[in-house]
């Protein structure tokens, strides 16, 4: 299950998209996507994470250009998808989620493709190999999350414990009457309330506790949150307080106990053992659940990564495109 072994491919030249669109999914959505790489390659969706993560494209660079087909999308709200969250969340699930990826592969005309996505993404092609594990070549899950209630807490309560002094100026960002309560479902009224000056001190309050659970990795991109342009930081605020106050609308331990639908996929697991923001032990009870799954553990990373994740990263990638 474990695989300690590593190698150090080098990252590819930026390859820019040579086709690109707004998919229409329905619900007044567009959906943007854009793909790279030879046109008669490996097929090969990444996921973002978040959720409301969209618009970064740095993962393409882990791709031989001359052996796959890199697509990347913007999932319903953020980066180049319309329109901006501020409009409505009201038709933005997981579900809805689900079926645009699976909109956009019958668009592209593909009949399997791969999967590589960390974090939220991770927890999103789980759900979607789980319900389409026809449609799926070889995974890639980097920062491993299934979001359980358990992580969700976890990630906004139980780590304040490693983080007091973080934890209660974000605990104190909502109401008195609610500090005790549910903390994401506060932030979530809160990011929604009528007053701009509420909300964008709400989103702010959020973003200072997600770069305060990074601020240890030094070998990762610590401030990243709170870096976020204005709109962009809303509309991540907006969408993660959405997602996490429903759960992401799973049950809980769907995903754990769905993996053997998984059986006979390849996949690498790819996790940190120093990620405060999502512990190992979810990668680790995944990996045994999943037979044709490996975990490979990174022991200097943590949530946002490290060079050593990165080689792991580019390795499985390059294995898989040998394929």
């Amino acid at each position: 299950m474990s695989d300690t072994t590593s190698s150090a491919p080098q990252m590819f030249p930026e390859v820019e998209p040579d086709s690109s669109g707004l998919l229409d999914v329905g619900d007044g959505q567009r959906i943007y996507w854009e793909a790279a790489g030879d046109p008669a390659g490996k097929p090969v969706l990444v996921v973002h994470g978040g959720p409301g993560g969209g618009g970064r494209r740095g993962l393409r660079r882990s791709f031989d250009p001359a052996r796959y087909r890199v697509v990347m999308f913007d999932q319903r709200g953020c980066g180049a998808s319309l329109p901006h969250p501020s409009v409505s969340l009201e038709h933005n699930t997981t579900g809805h989620l689900i079926a645009d990826m699976e909109r956009l592969r019958e668009h592209l005309g593909f009949e399997r493709w791969s999967l590589l996505g960390g974090s939220w993404g991770s927890t999103l092609i789980l759900v979607y190999a789980q319900a389409y594990p026809q449609r799926v070549g070889e995974i890639v899950l980097i920062g491993v999350t299934t979001t359980t209630p358990a992580e969700i807490d976890w990630l906004y309560r139980g780590v304040g414990l490693l983080l007091p002094d973080a934890w209660e100026r974000f605990r104190a960002g909502v109401p008195e009457a609610e500090r005790d309560g549910d903390l994401v479902a506060a932030y979530a009224r809160l990011v929604n309330d009528p007053d701009p000056a509420v909300r964008e001190r709400a989103a702010r309050m959020w973003c200072e506790w997600e770069d305060a659970v990074i601020a240890h990795e030094s070998a990762g991109t610590p401030g990243q949150y709170s870096a976020k342009l204005d709109a962009d930081l809303m509309a991540f605020v907006r969408i993660c307080t959405h997602y996490f106050a429903h759960r992401a609308w799973l049950s809980d331990g769907q995903l754990l106990a769905g993996a053997h639908r998984l059986d006979g996929i390849p996949a690498t697991l790819i996790h940190g053992r120093l990620d405060l923001s999502a512990p190992l032990r979810t990668a680790w009870e995944l990996a045994k659940a999943w037979p044709s799954a490996r975990l490979r553990i990174i022991e200097d990373s943590g949530h946002t990564g490290s060079p050593a994740m990165r080689d792991a990263v580019l390795a499985a990638v390059a294995e898989y495109g040998r394929g």
